[in-house]
């Protein structure tokens, strides 16, 4: 028998939203996955097209999911099942992202842990100067130890599960109040301090100084995709939280503006705080996914003051992996309690169980399952391209084509400039939702499934 789950709740402000969204949009991507893509990609070119597309590209289409959200006023399957229908086929957007949500989490949580217990060795034990052979072999021989990386996980797990416990408000509101201040404090703090390095200058000049002879076709899809993961398009989370919104009283083009803003804004500072340092000690910047947990720890073993640096650096991309961890749990969580009519606590501690399930089997995909392949990828490998190149880029040219065709731009129009202060959705944002933004996230869907040469 389903219980009667409790009003749908609301934020409290929009600064409230935008902060929480802000949190959401802002992740490992940015901390993470931006520093490594721009190091492969040559620098500042990469940062100038990034920062295009980001305007272009992210901008509409963000504020169209967050619109979205608010016009129906439920989760993503309850409410595209109410605006188009049972069987309609663009019920599909609402199944992807809630999809892609599910997976990226699964394996999110898992970097979660290793984050967490390279933060509990900064604390502890510290770094100590070694190699990046020595180093990378040390990573390598933590994430094949299921135990401990579990262990870790499942505190990060209960953590977050205890923030959403307390619901929209009290819970992921209140704590977005405190974490992004902090992140920002300590990203800007980062940056100083490694832009004081002696050698620093040489990295700050290669990461904003374009060397437009290295675009390419290449190049630019990456920063589109980078775009795509790092503001959150098709994951859900931007359609949960702007079904919490007053309808009539919220304004979703400035709101997405500043969100973008922000967003950008971190990516920006991780660049700040991570090619200065490395160019300052001789470090590589082009190391690719390793450059978070080997790259950097090599760093901290040769700076003066490195366990401290480790400790504050490894803290500050915790926060920005859990802001957005809370996003993702709360949209899975607001699902199963729309979808099933579950109280918060039920649907809660079931989706972080069934999370902890499937985090359990990609964590021993590093080890005692490292053999295992499907589709010849290993478990963390299959988690990451099926969330991020199909359940994430095929649900985001959904929504692209929803609102280009089904939904229409003038009814877009209308029901975005609901509340909206000074920016506006114009006329002169016809163009990019009809034709620009579905055949630019078009080209990410062909070039994650591997159909561009």
């Amino acid at each position: 028998m389903n219980e009667s789950p409790p009003p749908r709740e609301a934020w409290s402000s929009q600064l409230g939203f935008i902060l929480a969204a802000i949190g959401f949009s802002v992740g490992l991507g940015n901390i993470w996955r931006f520093p490594y893509l721009t190091g492969q990609n040559g620098g500042g070119a990469f940062l100038v097209v990034y920062l295009a597309l980001a305007v272009v590209i992210g901008v509409p289409l963000f504020t169209a999911e967050i619109s979205l959200g608010r016009k129906v006023q439920k989760t993503p399957l309850a409410g595209l099942r109410e605006l188009v229908g049972r069987r309609s086929a663009w019920r599909a957007i609402g199944w992807l992202g809630v999809g892609a949500a599910f997976l990226i989490l699964s394996y999110y949580q898992i970097i979660m842990g290793w984050i967490a217990a390279y933060l509990a060795r900064a604390l502890g034990a510290g770094y100590r100067d070694a190699d990046l052979a020595t180093l990378a072999a040390s990573f390598d021989a933590f994430t094949a130890r299921p135990g401990p990386v579990l262990a870790f996980t499942a505190a990060v797990m209960v953590l977050l599960g205890l923030v959403v416990g307390r619901g929209v408000q009290a819970g992921v509101e209140r704590a977005a109040r405190v974490l992004i201040p902090a992140l920002f404090f300590f990203l800007v703090a980062l940056s100083v301090y490694s832009l004081t390095l002696d050698g620093a200058s040489a990295g700050l000049v290669w990461y904003l100084k374009p060397d437009f002879s290295a675009l390419d076709a290449g190049v630019v899809l990456a920063a589109l995709g980078q775009v795509f993961y790092s503001i959150g398009v098709g994951m859900a989370g931007a359609f949960v939280y702007g079904s919490y919104l007053d309808p009539d009283r919220s304004d979703v083009p400035g709101s997405a503006t500043r969100i973008v803003a922000f967003d950008t804004l971190a990516a920006i500072l991780a660049g700040l705080v991570i090619f200065p340092a490395l160019f300052a000690f001789g470090l590589a910047p082009d190391s690719g996914p390793g450059l978070l947990f080997v790259s950097m720890s090599a760093l901290f073993a040769r700076m003066p003051g490195g366990d401290l640096a480790a400790g504050v650096f490894f803290f500050l991309v915790f926060i920005a992996g859990a802001t957005s961890g809370l996003a993702l749990l709360e949209t899975l969580t607001a699902t199963a309690m729309e979808s099933l009519g579950w109280s918060r606590r039920r649907a809660l501690w079931t989706v972080v169980g069934s999370l902890y399930a499937a985090g359990g089997a990609i964590a021993l995909g590093f080890g005692p399952w490292s053999g295992l392949r499907l589709f010849g990828r290993g478990l963390f490998d299959l988690a990451d391209y099926v969330s991020g190149n199909v359940f994430l880029t095929v649900g985001g040219l959904s929504l692209a084509l929803f609102v280009a065709t089904s939904w229409g731009f003038e009814r877009f129009r209308e029901e975005t400039n609901r509340g909206a202060g000074r920016l506006r959705v114009t006329g002169a944002w016809g163009p990019v939702m009809r034709w620009l933004a579905p055949l630019a996230v078009g080209l990410v869907v062909l070039a994650g499934l591997g159909l561009l040469g």
